[in-house]
């Protein structure tokens, strides 16, 4: 499939829209500018790929809005060489986003359908990004210190094991809370043992799975 001046004449009244809705970022406005969002959905939604709102990916899960997307990336205040730990990886686009950014990303994907679809799709896209398989709650300690984190499904409950793989200064943005609406937050390790919470609003996520079997 192309990238078409079609496909990107809508990219750019997409990343317009995004700043009149307060996305002020301008490094992530091109960075969503760039990413070919048309390219992970569907045949059957490719002409939905560049409204502002969320559509299936399979296993259950979806593609975020990109309003969503952009908002966590600005919250993430991404930094060229930045070390990013992403908690879902799902379709990839928020993977490419941040690598857009020149992050090194290393993302977790707990849906096994996902995870061999989406670690595909991105080599083939040239985009590299560390995937991995596996249980979103625990991260990926032997990769640790993390400069950010960033989870993007609803989590019940803040996960101490990823607070302990976030390095002292960096951030953690996360939609927490259960049910149909969640607080966004952003969390920032201060010492060891001392965090700085913020928070901006609410959003709808599904949710992140717990001490269940991996999904295939």
């Amino acid at each position: 499939m192309m990238d078409t001046y079609r496909h990107k004449g809508m990219r750019k009244q997409l990343v317009d829209s995004l700043r009149e809705k307060g996305i002020e970022d301008e490094k992530v406005l091109q960075a969503i500018n760039a990413v070919p969002r048309h390219l992970f959905m569907d045949n059957a939604f490719i002409n939905f790929a560049y409204q502002d709102k969320a559509f299936p990916i399979g296993a259950g899960q979806t593609i975020s809005q990109p309003y969503t997307v952009a908002f966590q990336t600005q919250l993430l205040d991404v930094q060229e060489g930045d070390k990013i730990l992403e908690i879902g990886t799902g379709s990839g686009y928020q993977t490419c986003v941040l690598l857009e950014l020149r992050a090194k990303v290393f993302s977790i994907e707990r849906h096994k359908s996902l995870y061999l679809h989406t670690k595909k799709f991105l080599h083939s896209l040239n985009y590299n990004a560390r995937l991995f398989f596996g249980d979103g709650y625990k991260g990926l300690p032997a990769y640790a210190p993390f400069d950010k984190i960033l989870i993007t499904a609803a989590a019940p409950v803040i996960p101490e094991e990823l607070k302990k793989q976030l390095k002292i200064g960096g951030l953690m943005v996360i939609p927490f809370g259960e049910g149909s609406t969640q607080r966004m937050l952003r969390i920032t390790k201060i010492s060891e043992t001392d965090f700085d919470t913020e928070q901006f609003g609410n959003f709808s996520f599904v949710p992140m799975i717990s001490n269940k079997s991996f999904n295939s």
